[in-house]
């Protein structure tokens, strides 16, 4: 699964103000109504002794993880088995996309140790998978690639057998940091869509739809080993025929994996959920994804782009028969 590091209590790394806000940009804007949740998207809370020692390594390395950043709902059963999604470069966003829970503003430089320290981590862990994701930074003239890239060769050193899975942001605008990634040799390139295009501009306003399919596509073109995966969320107002041109957008970039998960709204202030996506439909998403000719589908409303990642990745490598 993901870890990312969240400024709880016992955090060790600096404090920001307390009066200063989560998401400034979104003060001002309407409360939405949370619903409930059905029945199918209940989960058990957090708490087993594998947990806790995912979380005492977590924040011994003063790192980040989106499980907490992002409100995962899947933390206690992917911590407890100790799977963790490292959230890189901070935990400040420079987007400000109305379904993200993780913090928006200008964030601080980069540590330059971070790589070591997201290496200790995976060796004491004993990961045999991992997954790395970001935080987008506008603000820096690579977009974090090289940051990236130095990563996954210290996870390497200090973890030759360890595979790892990337999340990356969509690099808009950065000429070069795609290469600069996708030459670090990550087993699997993970860039999500999010949603369909027609939501673009009120759910993920800050990026081009086109441009992360074409970012997907480049990937192959670059290097036809690497595994790429790309994901949505459903229940954000999105119609069927969408979400199956969507499919098609992906195949035509020769994406190998694709997930589908139910959005789950994070505060009143963030987009609200428009629909609850029933199991069966989501299985239908699931039979209609293989038929277009994904290597693998992960369709359940509890389904996140590094839930089971490394179950899914020994699928991968099974189905490609490498």
């Amino acid at each position: 699964m993901t870890v990312v590091l969240d400024l709880l209590n016992n955090d060790p790394r600096p404090k920001r103000r307390p009066d200063a806000p989560r998401h400034p940009e979104k003060i001002n804007r309407p409360d939405t109504p949370i619903q409930s949740k059905p029945a199918w998207i209940r989960v058990k809370a957090p708490g087993s002794a594998a947990w806790a020692e995912t979380k005492r390594i977590v924040r011994e390395n003063k790192l980040v993880t989106v499980c907490e950043e992002a409100s995962c709902p899947n933390i206690g059963e992917c911590w407890s088995k100790k799977h963790a999604t490292f959230m890189i470069m901070g935990d400040t966003c420079t987007r400000a996309c109305a379904f993200c829970n993780v913090r928006t503003g200008l964030p601080g430089p980069l540590d330059a140790d971070e790589p070591a320290k997201v290496a200790d981590a995976v060796a004491k862990l004993g990961l045999e998978h991992v997954v790395v994701t970001s935080v987008d930074r506008d603000d820096l003239a690579d977009g974090g690639a090289a940051h990236f890239a130095a990563t996954i060769a210290a996870i390497r050193l200090a973890s030759p057998g360890t595979t790892i899975e990337i999340l990356t942001p969509d690099f808009l605008r950065k000429a070069g940091a795609l290469e600069t990634v996708v030459a670090a040799k990550p087993d699997v390139f993970n860039h999500n869509l999010e949603t369909v295009p027609s939501k673009y501009l009120t759910v993920r306003p800050g990026a081009r739809y086109f441009h992360s399919v074409r970012l997907m596509q480049r990937v192959k073109e670059f290097d036809a080993e690497i595994f790429t995966k790309s994901g949505i969320m459903v229940g954000l107002g999105e119609d069927r025929n969408e979400v199956l041109q969507l499919m098609d957008d992906l195949r035509s970039a020769d994406v190998d994996f694709l997930t589908i998960g139910q959005y789950l709204q994070p505060t009143r202030k963030h987009h609200a959920v428009i629909s609850f996506v029933s199991p069966d439909e989501f299985g239908t998403y699931e039979k209609v994804a293989y038929a277009k000719g994904f290597l693998l589908v992960s369709a359940t409303p509890l389904t996140r782009s590094s839930h089971h990642a490394d179950d899914d990745f020994r699928k991968l490598r099974t189905r490609r028969g490498s």
